[in-house]
């Protein structure tokens, strides 16, 4: 008795030794400064001055009514529907076709779509910046073949520089960044359902078509409502990061996002308390949308 309780209390201490450098780093760097975020977000303070002023539900009130982060909010909401809609749509019709149709090339493909997403966010921006540049980028150049051009560029697009648009040439570089790594997961997952079924889906008379949509995507939807969550998430990252490196949230304001704006307020306009109580609402947000898309795409697991 005695020794299978030495043992029980050795392999206690094993697991504490194995799992507390890890929880001390997450309490240090993520619980700790989500704490701060909030009560920062209950002060009136420069980020750099001593002083630091309690105002309470002031900076909220404030941002009920700032009409430029009420725009940083519907450009984030807009990226995060159409970005995750088409993605995903996308990446599952790719990886469908790669899996079952006979593709010459195939593991050509998977690379050249799994290229962009080695690619550093600064360099997909300088990519796609160029690509948009309104005198010699790609766009324009595919533009004036087709309808004459000013001496001094009248006629050209400035995609980057409009704000009906710009928004939407940062939406064409999110998806063009993420199709190919969430492609190559549903394809990993696809690869995984026995060829059998589909044969005996054949034999019963079922199209690739009715395969796809009675048995392809119920069996990989396990996989899809996770990724799901994790895109949604990382979308919201990942746009303050291409915005930051291609627009900058220009022109006025018109390609801000939550964090861009978030950041600006914080550490450019020196209203860091400002700029916490916009990272307590994109966290609520964040985490609201994270439960009603679970919620939304719960179903009883299909087996095979």
């Amino acid at each position: 008795m005695e020794k299978k309780k030495n043992k029980g209390v050795r392999r206690s201490a094993f697991i504490f030794c194995c799992v507390a450098p890890a929880s001390i780093l997450l309490f240090i760097f993520m619980i700790l400064p989500t704490f701060n975020v909030f009560k920062m977000s209950l002060y009136k303070w420069g980020g750099y001055s001593v002083e630091k002023n309690f105002v309470g539900l002031q900076n909220f009130r404030i941002l009920a009514g700032d009409m430029k982060f009420l725009r940083s909010m519907q450009n984030s909401i807009l990226i995060i529907v159409v970005v995750t809609v088409v993605t995903m749509a996308l990446a599952i019709i790719f990886a469908a076709i790669l899996s079952r149709c006979k593709v010459k090339g195939q593991g050509i493909f998977r690379i050249i779509f799994y290229i962009p997403n080695i690619l550093s966010i600064v360099v997909i921006s300088a990519i796609f910046s160029a690509i948009y540049d309104q005198r010699d980028g790609l766009l324009n150049s595919i533009i004036y073949l087709f309808r004459p051009v000013g001496e001094n560029g009248e006629g050209l697009i400035a995609w980057l520089g409009n704000q009906r648009l710009v928004i939407w040439a940062v939406v064409i570089a999110m998806i063009w960044q993420a199709i190919g790594y969430y492609m190559v997961m549903y394809m990993a997952s696809m690869a995984s359902v026995p060829e059998s079924i589909y044969e005996s889906a054949a034999i019963e008379g079922a199209g690739g078509l009715t395969q796809f949509f009675t048995m392809t995507l119920p069996l990989i939807w396990g996989n899809i409502r996770n990724t799901l969550t994790f895109f949604i998430i990382s979308t919201i990252n990942l746009s303050f990061t291409l915005v930051k490196a291609m627009t900058e949230g220009k022109p006025d304001g018109a390609s801000d996002v939550f964090l861009n704006y978030m950041y600006n307020q914080a550490y450019t306009n020196s209203s860091y308390g400002y700029g916490m109580a916009i990272g307590v609402v994109v966290f609520v947000f964040s985490f609201a949308l994270s439960g009603i898309v679970n919620l939304v795409t719960r179903r009883e697991p299909l087996e095979f």
